[in-house]
């Protein structure tokens, strides 16, 4: 038997405490774990793909954990977890919605590739409220971020938000 690799994938915009926290997690269940941050414009980003790469790799490098790897890619997921020789897809669960939407998830890549098989790994109590979606709202009204994102990611969305001159007066 080869390598086992998995796949932590996710648009990573910004990366969380409780993204790292998976990343530090799902690195022990695997030989390698690739951090597959792909594009979706639906989300409408606040980084680009290339930043939201280097402030993974950043994160990552402060971890300490060297058997991760950060690869972009705009592609259907199994095709990217083909590509990449992939056997294992990494999730975190936040909570029952997160649930039912991984569960849907789950199943249709199955029925597309049943060679590659997905696991859960429930968020840290602590780090459960945790969303990108949710910092970037706290940001943009001036709110402060500290306590879900690294010190340098709260740099990184801080600047932004001033750059696009974004911030709320509440």
């Amino acid at each position: 038997m080869g390598e086992r690799i998995g796949i932590y994938p996710g648009t990573f915009d910004p990366i969380t405490l409780g993204h790292a926290d998976i990343i530090r997690r799902g690195a022990k269940l695997v030989d390698r774990l690739i951090i597959g941050v792909t594009t979706n414009i639906s989300k409408n980003p606040m980084f680009s793909p290339e930043e939201r790469m280097a402030m993974v790799s950043r994160e990552v490098a402060s971890l300490g954990i060297t058997n991760v790897d950060i690869v972009g890619f705009n592609a259907l997921l199994m095709r990217f977890a083909e590509k990449q020789g992939a056997s294992v897809i990494v999730r975190g669960l936040r909570a029952v919605a997160d649930f039912e939407y991984e569960y849907q998830m789950a199943g249709m890549n199955q029925q597309i590739n049943d060679r590659v098989e997905t696991i859960f790994l429930m968020a840290d109590v602590s780090l459960q409220p945790i969303a990108s979606k949710l910092v970037k709202e706290i940001a943009l009204f001036g709110g402060d971020i500290t306590p879900f994102v690294s010190p340098q990611v709260r740099e990184d969305v801080v600047a932004r938000v001033k750059e696009r001159g974004q911030l709320g007066d509440y």
